[in-house]
């Protein structure tokens, strides 16, 4: 009898019916009333461990259809991402090029009226160096107008403008324009020794070449060298 119960154990749609046999066979008063209380419990956790193939079936397509949204979501999320880091590179190289672009543009405007000041500086220094004033009222108007061409030079300083000073300085074609060439053996060879009008600079650009004299070598050493020939 006790096998017959350990057999309903193992098979669960026949354990109902296999208490009741056991039940219906034997006298009551000969059951082991242990065996029986292990049966009705290994009955009842497999008919609550009864699945069903139809709810595990849609319970693994929902699963399954989470799972794809959960990747789609990610792909989507990382494509974002990408986005805005794409927009955002964009964004600084903008703001670089048109901050370059703005002051490229504020330095163009500015040596462009500078340019246009350039002959009035010339014309108070040329003053400067050419009138001397003889009596009082002559040295009050001198002093003047130097009050007003030092204000125009303090000026331009703030802005950024440079005057070259070329006398004595190699000749340099990027900022100095050779007018003259001068045999000379006082200076060496492609030295600035005169500087007819000065030049300018605002930053790296030149507003205007220097017009200068340019040391030459001595006539006598070239016909020297004529003659060694």
């Amino acid at each position: 009898m006790v096998d017959d119960i350990h057999q309903a154990e193992h098979d669960p749609s026949s354990e109902p019916e296999a208490i009741e046999e056991i039940l219906e066979e034997g006298d009551i008063n000969d059951l082991d009333f242990d065996d029986v209380v292990e049966a009705a419990a290994a009955t009842v956790e497999s008919a609550e461990g009864e699945t069903h193939p139809s709810n595990e079936g849609v319970e693994a397509a929902v699963v399954s259809d989470l799972e794809r949204q959960v990747v789609g979501l990610k792909a989507q999320l990382e494509d974002r991402a990408n986005q805005s880091m794409r927009i955002a590179a964009d964004f600084e190289n903008y703001r670089k090029r048109t901050s370059k672009e703005k002051e490229d543009l504020t330095t163009q405007i500015k040596g462009d009226t500078v340019i246009e000041l350039l002959p009035v500086v010339d014309n108070f220094e040329r003053a400067r160096s050419q009138i001397k004033p003889q009596t009082e009222a002559e040295m009050t108007i001198h002093k003047s107008y130097q009050s007003v061409y030092k204000q125009l030079v303090e000026t331009l300083k703030r802005l950024g403008v440079a005057a070259m000073r070329a006398e004595g300085q190699e000749f340099d074609p990027l900022l100095h324009e050779a007018v003259m060439r001068e045999p000379t053996a006082d200076h060496p060879e492609g030295v600035v020794i005169e500087e007819f009008v000065r030049g300018y600079q605002l930053g790296e650009r030149v507003l205007r070449h220097a017009m200068v004299k340019v040391a030459a070598p001595p006539e006598d050493a070239d016909v020297d060298n004529e003659v060694t020939e």
